[in-house]
């Protein structure tokens, strides 16, 4: 369904939604309607001082370009006691991982928290968890998110406890990512049929589907998903030499879509060749030919053969060999019905053949999906078109579709790869959040600067692919094992350990926090581009309550709809029940204007305001010379912390250091049911002329607790999280 696109609040190009009227107020109609919150003009700083950047250094939207990330469904379904947190662990025992029979252990292959998230060891079907992933990705760029099922397990209760709640966002006018499966690598013969039926069959949750090419994109091998015959036998390498050809009959008495073969290149690294398929034998007419580059050493290759080929006898044959290639064979005639050739003449034994029967079944999905082949392989790059990467090591290769377009490439925050060895990532030497040029950086504070994620990022937009995999969000355990990839250890754990050896994206309790989400939007912006922000078009104010005034002050500044704070909610195992009932007035909109004298605000809820009262009512928190240097977060003003009334409020200025303020300052208010404005001299903001631009946040019922947090935890804050809006109200950049 596509919806019908309204005037913009602000000038400049759409990106991903349409737009309301300026004026529009919102109402229950709202779910008819997208909400653009403009979350690409929002600024930010985080704990390192880094600034997001903005669209005079990043352009303008490039509608081109996509970004997915990786996302995990499995907070729930493999719950065995705990949670168990390594890093807790590590903390009470630093010996523990030569102690696999400390009580401080989960059972063997349990599943162990790496750490623990800012929403604290959630299940994967907490609505307001959910609620919360659908805004903060929206608010990045994301335009997608890639479940994991490649472990044979779909999730079906937990995806479609996301997709209720995502179409609620949506419903409100939200942005929620699309949704995709990355299946079984090498058998999704089960699961995508699975998700065929569950899902997509009925067409449940269409819109929320993400399309690719025009259709669901599912990560999945599609050679894989039909009923195929083989002969796997082989006890010789028999090499094709320049000039000649091998091949090999062979009869089926149904009708086939793919043949090939099992071909081993020594090593050889830039190993091709090409395969045909003839009717009745070597001299017979050709029906499909493929060349084959950079063949991977003992490799399956399937010949696609379009249309299906009937019942008959049919030749492979191999040509045209680059570098060292041959074809697995056997000496021995292991094959009924069929007869090895070599420049088109027969030879003893047999080669190793595959070939892929027609299923309806199997067209039908084909038909449906947009099939990307995962590859698993974090070394090796790709093996043909149409393939994409999930994890590689830097630097990472380009994935191109069938035309030799760059389609897709994947950022890693940390490889569990040791050198050029898959391993775990509690090895010594594990590719962990702090490396970069070939080493893991020793500095205290280099797992907060995500080095490893900036190399691949910077790789990335070097090259500008279509598509961007971020991995990843939210995975959070690994299970604990004493054996991988031929090594072993007392304790071992593969696709997370601790702070420093993860790959999350989602903002954790303590340690580097919301750093790498903020690390993460700055690159989506850099890749995707931003729209310019729009300076403040002002008119005389009044504060009497009545703000009709306000409708011809541009631009509006907006807020997620339906996103105040309200969870209820079991944990993992021993973890919760996590409850938070702070969540009150949902805050929409808001505006600035000035005059000679003041500098005028104006807020909008969703419903009527509460009544004002206690310290935590309607803040605003105001940085006057936008440095995020002073003040608290940058704040140097806050309004309504104190005597927060119908008529008047105060203005207080931050004092010395954290969360402290100054003697308090009155001020005109007037609300009047879900409308709020006020005005505050520009004096009494230390400013003299009108600035550039000033840095502004509207929060109701946080706890104040002194930390960034509070605006992502507790009620409702208007931007989200740690973001500002920016009033640029004369000559300021835009």
């Amino acid at each position: 369904m596509r919806m019908r696109t309204l005037p913009s609040p602000w000038p400049g190009p759409a990106r991903r939604l349409a737009f309301l009227p300026v004026a529009f107020a919102l109402t229950a109609s709202v779910s008819a309607q997208p909400w653009d919150t403009f979350s690409d003009t929002w600024v930010a700083t985080d704990a390192l001082g880094r600034s997001l950047p903005n669209y005079a250094q990043t352009g303008p939207p490039r509608p081109d370009k996509t970004v997915a990330i990786f996302y995990f469904l499995w907070h729930g379904a493999h719950v065995q006691g705990g949670p168990y947190d390594i890093s807790k662990i590590l903390a009470a025992d630093p010996a523990a991982m030569r102690k696999p029979d400390s009580p401080l252990w989960g059972p063997l292959h349990a599943p162990h928290h790496w750490g623990e998230s800012i929403f604290g060891y959630y299940l994967t079907d907490d609505a307001a968890v959910l609620r919360k992933h659908a805004q903060m990705l929206a608010d990045a760029g994301v335009d997608a998110i890639v479940f994991d099922v490649s472990n044979q397990i779909t999730y079906k209760p937990y995806y479609m406890a996301l997709l209720r709640v995502f179409a609620d966002v949506n419903q409100l006018g939200g942005s929620a990512p699309k949704i995709a499966f990355l299946c079984p690598f090498w058998d999704p013969d089960r699961v995508v049929p699975e998700l065929y039926r569950d899902l997509y069959q009925p067409g449940l949750f269409a819109d929320l589907w993400f399309r690719w090419e025009g259709k669901p994109l599912i990560l999945a091998d599609p050679a894989r998903l039909q009923t195929t015959e083989a002969n796997v036998q082989q006890n010789t390498a028999t090499r094709l030499e320049p000039g000649h050809t091998l091949g090999q009959t062979f009869t089926v008495d149904q009708p086939f879509e793919q043949a090939g073969g099992r071909f081993p290149t020594w090593n050889t690294p830039d190993a091709a060749m090409t395969l045909s398929l003839r009717r009745a034998g070597p001299g017979g007419d050709t029906v499909a030919r493929r060349r084959f580059e950079l063949v991977p050493d003992n490799a399956w290759l399937l010949l696609d053969v379009q249309p299906a080929q009937p019942p008959g006898t049919y030749c492979l044959e191999m040509s045209d060999p680059r570098g060292t290639v041959g074809w697995w064979s056997h000496t021995g005639d292991v094959l009924p019905r069929g007869q090895a050739h070599a420049d088109g003449r027969p030879v003893a034994g047999d080669r190793t053949l595959r070939w892929t029967l027609r299923s309806p079944a199997a067209h039908r999905l084909r038909e449906f999906f947009t099939f990307r082949k995962p590859q698993p392989d974090y070394f090796r790059g790709p093996t043909g078109p149409n393939q994409w990467s999930w994890l590689e090591v830097h630097p990472q290769h380009v994935f191109t579709n069938a035309v030799g377009h760059k389609e897709q490439m994947s950022v890693g925050v940390a490889q569990n790869a040791v050198g050029n060895r898959l391993a775990t990532l509690s090895e010594p030497g594990a590719r962990g959040r702090n490396f970069h040029r070939g080493t893991n950086d020793p500095a205290p504070d280099a797992i907060w600067h995500g080095y490893n994620a900036a190399e691949q990022w910077a790789r990335a937009l070097r090259e500008d692919p279509r598509l961007i995999f971020i991995t990843g969000w939210n995975e959070w355990i690994a299970g604990r094992f004493s054996e991988f990839n031929g090594v072993r250890a007392p304790v071992m754990f593969v696709d997370q350990f601790n702070q420093g050896n993860s790959r999350d994206v989602e903002p954790m309790r303590g340690g580097h926090g919301d750093t790498y989400y903020y690390q993460m939007i700055a690159h989506i912006r850099r890749f995707k581009g931003v729209r310019p922000l729009p300076a403040v078009i002002p008119k005389p104010i009044t504060v009497d309550g009545r703000f009709d005034d306000w409708q011809a002050v541009t631009p509006e500044f907006r807020d997620t709809v339906g996103d105040p704070v309200r969870r209820r909610h079991p944990g993992w195992g021993k973890a919760g029940p996590y409850v938070n009932d702070t969540g009150r007035n949902d805050l929409v909109a808001a505006k600035v204007s000035w005059d000679a004298a003041h500098v005028y605000f104006y807020a909008r809820t969703r419903e009527p305001l509460t009544p004002p009262a206690g310290s935590n009512w309607m803040l605003l928190f105001i940085d006057c010379d936008r440095n995020p240097t002073n003040g608290w977060l940058g704040y140097d003003r806050i309004v309504n912390r104190t005597s927060p009334g119908g008529q008047s409020t105060t203005l207080e200025t931050q004092q010395g250091r954290g969360y402290r303020w100054g003697t308090p300052q009155p001020l005109p208010v007037r609300c009047a049911r879900n409308e709020l404005e006020l005005a505050i001299p520009r004096s009494a903001l230390g400013l003299g002329t009108v600035p550039a631009a000033l840095d502004f946040k509207w929060a109701d019922n946080i706890r104040q607790t002194g930390d960034w947090s509070d605006f992502t935890l507790d009620g409702d804050a208007a931007p989200n999280d740690r973001f500002n809006y920016r009033a640029r109200l004369r000559g300021g950049s835009p």
